[in-house]
């Protein structure tokens, strides 16, 4: 007995459904692979850098205002 064209369309939805899925889960598994484990020295050496950064941002701007206090002037900005 031949298929009708509704079971036909079934079986391929069904079918690309499937492959879908298998599609997901092995970019799934990449994405897994390619991240680095939490606490690797690589994510440690990032931050780091990172936290240097902005010390260096920190005390640049502190020490730029510090002569200012320090010299006894009393002018303001853009006076």
């Amino acid at each position: 007995m031949p298929r009708g064209r509704s079971t036909f369309t079934k079986r391929q939805k069904e079918q690309t459904r499937q492959q879908k899925q298998r599609d997901k889960a092995e970019r799934r598994s990449q994405r897994k692979q390619e991240k680095p484990e939490p606490g690797s020295q690589h994510e440690q050496d990032e931050l780091r850098a990172a936290a240097e950064a902005q010390a260096a941002l920190f005390h640049v701007g502190h020490d730029e205002a510090a002569p200012q206090e320090s010299n006894g002037s009393a002018e303001k900005p853009g006076e």
